[in-house]
């Protein structure tokens, strides 16, 4: 299994936060398999190429697989990480993960969608699909585009709230844990993370909200925000910790 090659490599850790989650749980188990099913999703096809051509128009898709992998990556590995920080198995835990793990599967195919839509478009390639009688669906019809844009919101707002959720229950449970000063600081950086990720969900659905259908596009462009606003997030609350906890005897 995966987590047990990363866990033995201490894959994700930071420094001076000691791991809590020191064997790889059931519940983890059943979340990697959840996972695996999520991208197997994103890649299964049900008609097999009939020509070279067709071959060759799947395997161009193969940016926006990337692109749609990435994000899944990214969801489980803050999973991973969460788990190794604190060994967290309450039912409250579970039941976020659980959670999370249904969210992720409804996710999956508005990532597909709409990300695959998106490299067509740009790559000129017909986005629509051939009908038995030589007619064309279109990809997104008139208004579509609008709700397209709030589907992906709420997945996107609904599993970093999770997260954030997980993290503020693992802040409520400091003195259990034995967290030291400089582990709260990280979770508690971790959680605001996690909510301003789901604000600029917030801020994207509320522009095509708004603005309407001519506005799908600008809503979109709300989700570049995601590196800046993380980079100078992890930049102020990195230098914070450097000035404040560098060279402190940490107790534990």
């Amino acid at each position: 299994m995966i987590r047990n090659k990363l866990l033995e490599r201490k894959f994700g850790s930071q420094k001076d936060f000691r791991w809590r989650g020191h064997e790889i749980s059931r519940i983890e188990g059943f979340s990697d398999a959840v996972f695996a099913f999520a991208v197997t999703l994103l890649v299964v096809s049900l008609e097999v190429p009939r020509t070279f051509s067709e071959l060759l128009d799947k395997m161009q898709d193969l940016v926006a697989f990337a692109i749609a992998f990435a994000v899944l990556f990214f969801i489980w590995f803050h999973q991973y990480q969460f788990f190794r920080r604190y060994g967290l198995h309450d039912t409250y835990t579970i039941t976020l993960n659980g959670f999370l793990l249904f969210v992720v599967l409804f996710f999956v195919y508005p990532l597909k969608f709409l990300f695959t839509y998106l490299i067509r478009s740009i790559g000129g390639r017909e986005t629509g699909m051939h009908l038995p009688g030589g007619s064309i669906e279109p990809a997104l019809h008139a208004g579509q585009a609008k709700t397209l844009m709030i589907i992906y919101g709420l997945g996107y707002a609904a599993v970093f709230l999770i997260f954030a959720l997980m993290y503020r229950n693992a802040y409520r449970k400091k003195r259990q844990l034995e967290l030291n000063e400089l582990e709260v600081f990280d979770t508690r950086t971790s959680l605001h993370q996690h909510l301003l990720n789901v604000g600029i969900a917030v801020v994207s659905m509320t522009v095509v909200v708004i603005g309407g259908e001519k506005f799908s596009g600008w809503s979109g462009l709300v989700y570049l925000l995601v590196g800046p606003v993380m980079g100078v997030h992890g930049s102020i609350r990195g230098r914070y910790r450097r000035t404040v906890f560098e060279d402190r005897v940490i107790q534990k």
